[in-house]
């Protein structure tokens, strides 16, 4: 097995957002890498040396999840519009375009297949669509606060979420129940992912920790602390050994999952890191930030033939296959703790206790010393000069940008799950055209940041401390609970009054009523007397 060859390097920057680069992800060939960002515009850098860089514009607020689809004839985008939209990544820059939610839309990926998408929102659920028919298949509703991120397992019978009520579920998508929950979070939970073998779930929270549970046994078996900022995203390495993190402390972390440590800290972004995403081979990863800028940089972990291990993936069938639903214990809801077994990182005291079994590749890498932690600092100008190791910018320079954006279909509102079952054969109606801005409108647009949306918000981006930017969003949480409940009570008050009324009404008709009668008696007295 090979071992370690080199450091990661940058390969090239990209200039073209015109704001907070807010997710990234490379298509399945490698070829192409999509980001999304505040600007409200989706771009697609051509990997190639000097290959022009599509902008599709179309969405009319930011830009939360971009994500190809496995056989890269699609990418799919979320926003804050309440839309989620299909574009062909090519010059054409055609678009499917329907509302998803009726809140923002916070997340968006394709199942392993292709035939599904899964969205997050702000209106609390995780809803799934069917991408060949294009209609809404059904809602996943017990979060109890904005849901964040949600991701299908690699075999698509399992679908995790996150979000702000600081919970991570764990969804059967067969019988659409919520079959586990982990609770222990000192913060919004704000990304989600399985790795590679589907084993295990990694969640991020705004708490500066990182957590990988098994999903076999529920059990917590590694816990990193090595961020000093909330972290808002990660990647997997499709090997399953490493994974990436991007943070609100402007770095990004690399860990070594077999070893249980921390080996790199890259830094390149002048301000919180709110994308990283590995390619599909492993070869190259890409970072957006607060910025506006997208790195992209070469791995180098190691010469291993990722190729095979996910092959070995796919075919495994036995002895250890992919969990099944009955395996998960306890299928209750409940709350987990460190177990034993548990590999806890630190700062930069990165030591493990022990090493998790559910990473099934061969282990067999030589131990680096484990008081030791590379770390690369990139200065973010044109030549990128670097501190130990020497980064080289390769290949930097803005790429000729073409403007496309053009909507073949759009659909009526798809409504809650409570109209799912009339909503869910009416498929995508109608010609639609994306709106194509000039360039003068968009720098005359003051476009938001996320707010109270990312774990990084515009606040934290001027030196507000992350706690009090916390404090602030559970206040205005609680105060939204408030204006529910007086809305509430303010309706009960409005049925009482008018009951109060009919009693009123019906009293004074009683007695006019009397009053009628005692006349007609006193009349039909008076002529006998």
């Amino acid at each position: 097995m090979a071992s370690v060859m080199e450091d990661p390097t940058l390969e090239r920057h990209f200039k073209g957002h015109k704001d907070v680069v807010s997710c990234a992800d490379f298509s399945p060939n490698n070829k192409q890498l999509a980001t999304g960002s505040c600007d409200k515009n989706l771009m697609i850098w051509n990997l190639t040396p000097k290959a022009r860089a599509f902008r599709f514009v179309g969405h009319t607020d930011i830009i939360t999840g971009v994500h190809f689809s496995p056989s890269g004839s699609l990418v799919a985008s979320s926003s804050r519009d309440q839309t989620v939209r299909l574009w062909t990544p090519s010059i054409k820059g055609e678009s499917t375009v329907f509302k998803a939610h009726t809140a923002s839309v916070r997340s968006v990926q394709f199942s392993s297949d292709g035939q599904r998408l899964v969205t997050a929102s702000d209106d609390k659920s995780v809803k799934v669509w069917g991408v060949e028919r294009k209609k809404f298949l059904y809602s996943l509703n017990r979060h109890t606060n904005w849901v964040r991120c949600a991701r299908f397992s690699p075999d698509g019978r399992l679908v995790a979420s996150c979000g702000d009520d600081r919970t991570v579920r764990l969804w059967d998508t067969s019988s659409r129940q919520c079959i586990n929950i982990f609770t222990d979070y000192g913060g919004s939970a704000t990304f989600v992912d399985f790795n590679s073998s589907g084993t295990c779930i990694a969640s991020s929270g705004a708490d500066n920790t990182l957590k990988i549970w098994d999903i076999r046994t529920n059990k917590l078996i590694q816990h990193y602390r090595v961020h000093s900022g909330g972290v808002n995203c990660f990647s997997f390495h499709p090997s399953g050994n490493y994974l990436i993190s991007g943070s609100s402390d402007t770095t990004m972390k690399i860990l070594d999952l077999l070893e249980g440590r921390l080996i790199y800290t890259l830094h390149g972004h002048k301000g919180p890191v709110l994308a990283v995403a590995f390619s599909r081979d492993g070869d190259l990863f890409a970072s957006g930030g607060a910025d506006s800028q997208v790195l992209m940089w070469k791995t180098n972990f190691d010469s291993l033939n990722y190729k095979d291990v996910l092959s070995r993936h796919s075919k495994r069938v036995t002895p250890d296959p992919p969990p099944h639903l009955m395996d998960i214990y306890p299928r209750s809801s409940h709350r987990h703790s460190a177990q034993n077994g548990t590999v806890e990182v630190s700062g930069h005291n990165c030591t493990a206790t022990a090493l998790p079994m559910c990473f099934t590749h061969s282990t067999d890498f030589p131990l680096r010393d484990q008081n030791s932690v590379n770390t690369i600092l990139v200065d973010q100008s044109n030549a990128f000069e670097s501190i130990n190791p020497i980064v080289a910018d390769t290949q930097s320079g803005d790429p000729q940008v073409v403007e496309v954006g053009r909507v073949l279909f759009s659909t009526a509102d798809v409504r809650s799950h409570d109209s799912a079952t009339s909503s869910r054969d009416q498929p995508f109606s109608g010609p639609n055209r994306a709106h194509t801005r000039p360039r003068e409108e968009e720098d005359e647009d003051q476009e938001e940041r996320f707010a109270s949306g990312m774990t990084t918000s515009r606040e934290e981006c001027l030196g507000i401390p992350s706690s009090l930017t916390s404090t602030l969003e559970n206040i205005v949480q609680q105060l939204d609970i408030l204006t529910q409940t007086v809305a509430v009570l303010e309706e009960r008050l409005t049925l009482t009054e008018d009951k109060l009324r009919t009693c009123l009404d019906n009293q004074v008709l009683l007695l006019q009523q009397t009053q009628q009668v005692d006349e007609s008696d006193e009349e039909a007295e008076g002529p006998s007397a």
